[in-house]
């Protein structure tokens, strides 16, 4: 021993330390390289430690670290001892002082300066702190001068089994296939443990099952739980609760446990066949069902679920496989089946099907265990219901000429009740689709006749319905459309296809064509139409025009001679016979106009009238025309402005300059105030007595001769204003030329027998009274200037 400590102090040129140490005895259980023991008696060490030092001229070192050990959770009435420094140059006396410093110096540990005791203070818990870096120096107690360097050294606490395993994810949720083998992997679970895993059996862990088995195991150090029952059944049982126990100190007596639950679920697989509840199914439909209507449900139960539960379902046998069909509800798994033809009782009462109910997603695994299949048998019975009647054709397609006779048959449709009791049929036609009631037919036989006369001209197709009601039930009703095709008669005359007007150049030639002509007929005989044109006898030998057939079933009008002349004859008339193919032959005659025109050397029409010649170059007759009218269109104009203006400033009554009765004046001019008394003379509407005479109106006539009335006398100057105002009111009353209407009536007269007088300043220009305004200068500053200019004025009329 002392040979190894001295060969590891060579190696690390450490100075040599004594140092001793009490601890507890649990101490002595750490492995040697933990904890150095260095006896004092170590001479051989020391010596070459001492030539060391000369040779690198190291200074003295008298420490050594090492490590400490202190037990976790102790507690006891006094602080433990953790260790003692010392260092080889204390003599023993009490000049060296030692100082503690680090991880918890004078709180958690304390050193006895004196002797280098060490004492922990406090419970100290290695999963909080598991090790305490510390610097430890000699210092001289009366200098506190440093002796030696200072040097680290660790104390380390110490585990004890003081915590039980966790499981910090738990508890568990793990899924399993069901059926699956022994050993089939489930889920892993992990325990921890606070305690040291290095020192002792403290972390050691052991995994077991204390619920759960038959069923499944745990490997007790991976913790990896496996099936332990072969062909576990979803079915039978879906759900194992499991119970998982982490024990430490490997399993031992003594150690701490802790537990956690797995909750283990069996998933789905397919290993069961459908299977219908019943083998035999009966349903019932009336025959009168839509198509596409479900008749009945079948259901195929599987114990599997989800996707494994999925079936599909199929008509695999019976007499009714082309009449019903059958599919899958994704919702509910039954098996619909529905209507694909139309039923007949009368045909067939009753149908039997087998269906059959297959996986749609099956396992390799279980084939071998059977066909995951079933099949039903479904019995149908078809109830007989009071049906419609039923035409012998969808459809009817009838033809008659346009010229056939009122009431001829047409055709016929015809129609059955398809029931047992068979209903007799009454027939009628829906009159929304004949408005004009062209058509009737007998409710007994379904004979469609004529009601009024066809023209193909005017309609070639008539779409009627006819509606079938049984007499027992009116609520069974069918319809049937009818086209009826108007055929064709040659009952038109074939005609021009347009008006033709001709033009003949003066200068044209014999046998030129002056026209081409075409006709039309509203007829369509079967092989297309061909016109035969001809002149009237008396025209066959006209001297000037002569006719050709064309190939393409025109006329082409031609001149038999040249040397036409506007001044002899302008208009020709030419009238032309046109007739058709057909049975009988039907004809018209048409007249073509041909006018004489002039032509320039290229045959382009210029004029074709005869005041031509007499105009001069240039001017046509239809140019003058309109220079004519728009002379006389602004002689209008100018005629009418000035009649307007005229009017507007005539006024509406003739007045005699003394008769101003009743009227409203108006003049623009702005008068120069009370003196000014030569704008307008008022006094006549100041006084009324003289006012005498009629005043002839303008705007309005009188329906009869209105002599103009006498003169009233002299009104005296005491006469009252309202019987004035009535005498005035009579007149106009009487007065046959006032207008009917409301009108303002301007009286100035204001009487004579106020004793305030007049307000008016109207009177100002006539009176001899004069007026003292001295008063406006004592209203105040506001009147102050108008009372100035107003005693100027009397001072400038004075002077």
């Amino acid at each position: 021993m002392p040979e190894r400590l001295t060969e590891m102090l060579m190696d690390t040129w450490t100075p040599l330390i004594i140092l001793w140490i009490t601890v507890l005895p649990s101490i002595y259980m750490a492995p040697m390289n933990q904890s150095q023991v260095l006896p004092s008696g170590s001479s051989t060490g020391l010596k070459r430690l001492n030539e060391e030092q000369r040779v690198l001229h190291r200074s003295k070192r008298g420490w050594v670290w090492n490590q400490m050990f202190v037990l976790e959770e102790f507690s006891g009435p006094e602080p433990i001892l953790v260790g003692r420094l010392h260092t080889d140059l204390d003599p023993g006396s009490s000049k060296i002082k030692y100082i503690l410093s680090g991880d918890g110096a004078g709180t958690i540990f304390v050193i006895n300066d004196k002797t280098g005791d060490i004492h922990a203070m406090k419970r100290l818990d290695r999963e909080e702190k598991a090790e305490y870096t510390l610097t430890a120096q000699a210092v001289d107690r009366d200098t506190n001068q440093p002796l030696e360097p200072p040097s680290e050294f660790i104390i380390k606490v110490q585990d004890i089994n003081d915590n039980a395993p966790e499981f910090v994810e738990g508890p568990y949720h793990a899924t399993v296939p069901e059926m699956s083998v022994v050993g089939t992997f489930v889920t892993k679970v992990t325990a921890t443990d606070a305690d040291d895993p290095v020192y002792g059996n403290s972390a050691k862990l052991v995994y077991s099952i204390l619920e759960g088995q038959p069923y499944f195991s745990i490997e007790p150090h991976t913790a990896i739980i496996k099936t332990a029952l072969p062909n576990m059944d979803r079915e039978a049982k879906e759900e194992y609760f499991v119970v998982i126990q982490a024990k430490d100190m490997g399993g031992h007596m003594g150690g701490l446990s802790g537990t956690t639950t797995v909750t283990i679920t069996l998933s789905d697989v397919n290993d069961n066949p459908p299977k219908f509840a019943q083998s035999l199914y009966h349903f019932s439909v009336m025959e009168d069902v839509a198509l596409g209507e479900p008749i009945g449900r079948v259901k195929a139960n599987d114990l599997d679920i989800g996707e494994n539960a999925k079936s599909s379902y199929d008509i695999i046998e019976g007499d009714g496989m082309d009449i019903f069909e059958i599919t899958t509800d994704a919702q509910t798994q039954d098996g619909v089946i529905r209507v694909r033809k139309p039923l007949d009782f009368e045909t067939k009462k009753s149908y039997t099907l087998k269906v059959e109910a297959a996986n749609i997603h099956l396992d390799p695994r279980f084939l071998s265990g059977g066909p995951f299949k079933d099949t039903a048998t479904v019995k149908i019975v078809v109830e007989d219901a009071d049906e419609p009647p039923v035409f012998s054709s969808p459809t009817y397609l009838l033809e008659v000429h346009e010229n056939a006779a009122i009431n001829s048959v047409l055709g016929q449709v015809t129609a059955h009740d398809p029931d047992v009791s068979s209903s007799p049929i009454r027939f009628s036609i829906d009159r929304h689709t004949d408005l004009e009631r062209q058509f009737n037919i007998n409710a007994e036989d379904g004979k469609i006749t004529l009601a009024t006369p066809l023209d193909r001209e005017t309609s070639t197709w008539h779409n009627i319905t006819i509606v079938a009601t049984e007499t027992r039930n009116h609520s069974q009703v069918s319809r049937v459309p009818v086209a009826i095709k108007v055929l064709d008669v040659n009952d038109n005359a074939p005609e021009f296809a347009s008006e033709h007007e001709a033009f003949l150049c003066e200068n044209g030639k014999p046998g030129q064509v002056i026209q081409i002509v075409s006709a039309v007929d509203k007829d369509d005989p079967k092989n297309g139409h061909y016109f035969l044109y001809s002149l009237l006898p008396e025209m066959v030998n006209n001297p000037n025009f002569t006719i050709k057939k064309n190939e393409d079933n025109t006329l082409s009008i031609l001149a038999k001679h040249s040397g036409f002349s506007r001044q002899k004859q302008e208009v020709y008339l030419l009238p032309i016979v046109i007739s058709d193919s057909g049975t009988p032959p039907m004809s018209s005659t048409g007249t073509l106009t041909i006018r004489v025109c002039g032509c320039s050397s290229d045959g382009i029409v210029q004029s074709c009238n005869v005041e031509a010649y007499v105009l001069p170059i240039g001017l046509s007759m239809g140019a003058l025309i309109a220079i004519l009218a728009c002379i006389i269109l602004l002689l209008v104009i100018v005629v009418l402005f000035v009649t307007l203006r005229r009017h507007k400033n005539e006024p509406l009554i003739i007045k005699d300059d003394e008769d101003v009765r009743e009227n409203i004046i108006r003049y623009d001019d702005e008068g120069g105030g009370e003196e000014d008394t030569e704008a307008f003379d008022i006094a006549t509407l100041q006084n009324p007595d003289g006012i005498n005479g009629f005043l002839p109106r303008k705007d309005i006539k009188p329906d009869l001769q209105f002599m103009p009335r006498q003169g009233l006398a002299p009104v005296p100057n005491g006469v009252d204003v309202d019987e004035f105002i009535n005498v005035r009111l009579h007149e106009a009353d009487n007065d046959p030329t006032a207008p009917p209407y409301d009108s303002i009536q301007i009286y100035g007269y204001e009487g004579k027998g106020s004793a305030a007088g007049s307000l008016s300043s109207l009177e100002s220009s006539t009176s001899d009274s004069d007026q003292n305004f001295d008063y406006l200068s004592e209203w105040g500053p506001r009147f102050k200037r108008l009372g100035e200019l107003y005693s100027v004025g009397e001072s400038d009329k004075e002077t």
